[in-house]
């Protein structure tokens, strides 16, 4: 059983088209369910934006079916996705996520089911993406895999029972504001993740991802990351909500055939990979995008 592909849309219709057609290319998108939350509009600029996406999304095909939800107000994407994520996933047991301004390569969904039933019943990997960055590392990496301490909000995939386990309420906050060690184990996955979580925890940010990485470290878990990245995003646009112009996550879209991809059992972290992706998410990098953009 494939796993259903959960699209969450809001106002950009070209992104939008980019995304769909991208999925439609897909090796197995015929035979994959798709399912797209439309969020509501927040006034009346975006609403005429929102109407043509929905009469977009209405002429779609290429898939084994596709169902629409129409939201009739203004959820937000955080609220968007957990609303949705948790109504496909309590039917599926596990999912596929994607946001309207990523294009994928026709060989995403491969490494995404196979990586989904491979590590099913492994409680130490939280999630999958499709997404990698360009890594020095992984110029010569032979695996189709490595191992991450940060989860990625770009084109992902878990399942039930990690879905299930996440407190989106960050209830033990408290306790870890205060908890330096914890604040530097937490920056494994980039030093940005404390600040970005007490931004969310003081409503200055809206951020379900976040969220989700903070219980991925607090579980001790991994995501599984592709050696080439299986979609890039088209999403820094003044347009966009979350994203904002940035050449940090630029990388090349697996141009290869590959649709059968080899994953180990007991798999480990490579320390030279999560280093080049912390230094990545490092204050001189975020510092460089403020400067030079």
């Amino acid at each position: 059983m494939l796993a259903p592909i959960c699209l969450f849309t809001y106002n950009r219709l070209k992104e939008t088209q980019q995304t769909i057609e991208a999925l439609k290319n897909n090796y197995l998108a015929s035979e994959s369910e798709l399912y797209v939350f439309s969020d509501g509009w927040k006034n009346e600029i975006s609403k005429n934006k929102v109407i043509k996406i929905r009469d977009f999304l209405r002429t779609v095909n290429g898939f084994k079916s596709i169902r629409i939800e129409e939201s009739s107000y203004n959820k937000g994407l955080a609220n968007s996705i957990i609303y949705g994520a948790t109504q496909i996933i309590r039917k599926h047991e596990k999912i596929i996520v994607l946001e309207d301004d990523l294009v994928t390569a026709p060989n995403f969904l491969n490494f995404m089911n196979q990586a989904l039933d491979f590590y099913v019943n492994n409680p130490k990997i939280f999630s999958i993406t499709g997404y990698s960055l360009n890594l020095p590392k992984l110029k010569t990496y032979n695996k189709d895999f490595y191992l991450g301490y940060r989860a990625s909000s770009w084109g992902w995939g878990t399942w039930k029972n990690r879905w299930d386990s996440v407190d989106w309420e960050v209830k033990n906050y408290n306790h870890f504001k205060y908890n330096f060690s914890d604040q530097c184990r937490f920056m494994r996955g980039g030093s940005d993740m404390p600040s970005m979580l007490k931004n969310q925890m003081n409503g200055r940010i809206d951020s379900w991802a976040i969220r989700w990485c903070y219980n991925q470290f607090k579980q001790n878990t991994l995501t599984v990351f592709p050696s080439r990245s299986k979609l890039i995003s088209i999403g820094f646009t003044f347009e966009a909500t979350h994203t904002k112009k940035t050449n940090r996550f630029y990388t090349d879209l697996d141009s290869s055939n590959q649709t059968t991809f080899k994953f180990d059992t007991n798999p480990v972290i490579n320390e030279q990979i999560t280093n080049e992706l912390r230094n990545k998410y490092s204050i001189l990098n975020r510092l460089k995008d403020k400067l030079f953009i």
